[in-house]
């Protein structure tokens, strides 16, 4: 097949024209997005790990879940997000389920396995995709805002620009120590790439970064054995335990991580799509339904070959920022976690504060819709506030929604336009007030 035929291929099958992009950028924002979420490569089975389960195992697990996932994404959904076990919902697996609740990590496993399900069935009549589509545009927009602070926070924080204070709950790291500075160093040279409009520009700064890093000793060679087959899935592959999937202590784990799991999912569509201008009209993101239903194959897959649920990554959006807008940026990240597998070497070397500068700026792309939210009506401000700020002080996108949706509801209740308010959002407000009631 010649290249022609190859780029109509691609043209046809991403309606690449439609959304104004091409091949090649479509490619750029694919590997730039992989790039910014490669830790968790890394990050997922370390933290696995500690619930007992084989490192290499969910090393590979993780990369076949986040294919799969991705895969469903790019071709069911045409959309450029992708997809990973979560962060937060394998720290909740790990040292909750399994260390602080006593349960085994193949209790753990079934209860993702039957998150998964549930999900599917949801996907299949569209309530989360009403869900999505009840949330005011206004209340959107700081989603997107309060996403930026929050993965601007991550990268700073991975690559210790900031730490926890002395007597004070942040403060700035020590800039003189190898990491801080690489990252430093590295938001400059991004940031001039950016300036000069070079396209790649947040993955040449990951790559420029990474190997500065090298001789200020943050970056570890791994020398040149680079190419390993992938580890087996065998110690972890399809083990459940069904013993107690009846009991009370599944059903809060099962609600737990569908809770998470749907708001943060939710929120990382609504900022990256409100970033990418991919909302409609009406403030609705089109094929909402084929995305979410991405996560949920994703999840339930992942929880059969031995990984925490799968999501929809915040990282997009440096893919995004790059000019993806299509299913191909998707596929081109789904690609890179399959060279991963066999990569595994060379992906482990790339340090937070390689990929941190990458995030921070980011992080100021997500900043634009903020333009766009009425801050003359108190209550729209005050709720749109509440979801931006409470997001990187939460730690969490879920709760920064969850902040915003009850006060808007309340607000709007109290002064008299509690028409003008979903009936889907009245149920989430009494439902996430109950969760922080029996919490």
């Amino acid at each position: 097949m010649s290249l022609r035929t190859e780029s109509s291929f691609l043209e046809r099958r991403f309606k690449l024209s439609e959304h104004k992009t091409n091949v090649k950028t479509e490619i750029l924002a694919g590997i730039t997005t992989f790039m910014t979420m490669a830790y968790i490569l890394i990050v997922n089975p370390l933290i696995l790990s500690d619930a007992g389960m084989d490192f290499g195992a969910v090393f590979t697990a993780t990369a076949l879940s986040s294919i799969v996932a991705i895969l469903v994404m790019a071709f069911y959904a045409n959309y450029p997000f992708a997809l990973a076990p979560g962060m937060g919902l394998n720290a909740f697996f790990a040292y909750t389920v399994v260390l602080q609740m006593g349960y085994s990590w193949e209790f753990a496993l079934t209860a993702v396995l039957i998150e998964g399900i549930i999900f599917i069935l949801m996907s299949f009549v569209n309530v989360r995709e009403a869900i999505i589509n009840s949330i005011p545009i206004n209340l959107k927009h700081a989603v997107s805002v309060g996403i930026g602070l929050f993965i601007a926070f991550i990268g700073l924080t991975g690559a210790g620009v900031v730490k926890t204070g002395n007597g004070t709950i942040v403060a700035l790291g020590d800039l003189t120590a190898a990491a801080p500075l690489l990252a430093l160093l590295g938001i400059v040279i991004t940031g001039f790439l950016l300036a000069k409009k070079v396209k790649g520009a947040l993955l040449f700064g990951i790559l420029a970064t990474t190997i500065i890093g090298i001789p200020m000793g943050v970056t570890q060679w791994p020398g040149w054995n680079l190419i390993s087959a992938p580890p087996s899935l065998s110690p972890i592959f399809f083990k459940f335990d069904f013993a107690n999937i009846f009991t009370f202590d599944m059903l809060v784990v099962v609600f737990t991580f569908l809770f998470v799991d749907v708001f943060d999912t939710v929120g990382t569509l609504i900022g990256v799509s409100s970033k990418a201008n991919m909302l409609d009209k009406e403030g609705k993101l089109p094929r909402a339904k084929q995305a979410l239903f991405a996560d949920a194959i994703g999840t339930t897959v992942g929880a059969c070959l031995g990984t925490s649920t799968v999501t929809t990554y915040v990282e997009s959006a440096s893919g995004v920022a790059e000019g993806g807008r299509t299913g191909l940026t998707a596929l081109s990240t789904g690609a890179m976690f399959a060279i991963a597998l066999f990569l595994s070497p060379l992906f482990i070397m790339i340090p937070s504060a390689a990929t941190a500068p990458a995030l921070v700026l980011v992080g100021l792309f997500m900043m634009s819709p903020i333009k766009n939210i009425d801050l003359d009506d108190f209550t729209e401000a005050i709720p749109a506030f509440l979801t931006i700020i409470m997001m990187p002080l939460g730690y969490s996108i879920a709760d920064g929604i969850v902040f915003g949706i009850v006060s808007y509801v309340l607000l709007k209740l109290f002064t008299g336009k509690g028409g003008k308010v979903s009936p889907i959002l009245y149920i989430l407000a009494v439902l996430f007030v109950l969760k922080f009631l029996v919490h």
